[in-house]
């Protein structure tokens, strides 16, 4: 089976959506082709994402902010899933993704919009990551072979929605 292609979006490109990608990169069995980009794209990545994925021990090679418009351009790769982070980007109306994708709201607060010294920042972008990972890790793990259509679309769209809560008994008590 090839790959299937994720991208990941969301407003600047420049943390949440760069994590992200970094983090399904680093899944095993060549399962997934992930991509990230941005409504509308920063000039860098943040460097506390880049901080953190190289402490991590990530591998930043070809991470760079994007247009989400390279993705619908003629000769895009056909698009199997769309996972959208931000409000703002869930906002703007975003360019017809090749291949007919699934989609899903994956919101979570922005870590670039944290306010408070170096530390707490930093606090706020592991945050983030740790529920990127979560996330990805769970949605890496479905049985995406045998799942389809609206089964799939509900388990993509419960991720989102349920891995969002930082307290574990509230996610519990929502199931």
């Amino acid at each position: 089976m090839a790959p299937l292609k994720v991208l990941f979006v969301c407003k600047g490109n420049h943390a949440r959506s760069i994590m992200a990608e970094s983090i399904m990169r680093r899944l095993p069995g060549g399962k997934f082709t992930v991509f990230s980009a941005g409504s509308q794209p920063r000039a860098e990545i943040n460097p506390f994402v880049v901080r953190l994925l190289t402490s991590l021990n990530h591998d930043l090679t070809g991470l760079a902010p994007k247009s989400w418009d390279d993705f619908a351009r003629p000769g895009s790769p056909d698009l199997d899933f769309v996972f959208t982070l931000s409000e703002t980007a869930a906002n703007a109306v975003p360019p017809p993704w090749p291949g007919n994708p699934m989609t899903a709201l994956w919101t979570l607060p922005d870590p670039a919009a944290h306010e408070g010294d170096d530390v707490q920042k930093a606090l706020a972008f592991a945050d983030a990551y740790r529920m990127l990972n979560n996330r990805i890790s769970v949605f890496a793990s479905l049985p995406l072979a045998t799942l389809q259509g609206m089964a799939l679309q509900h388990r993509l769209d419960a991720i989102g929605r349920d891995m969002g809560r930082t307290d574990p008994a509230e996610r519990d008590n929502a199931a």
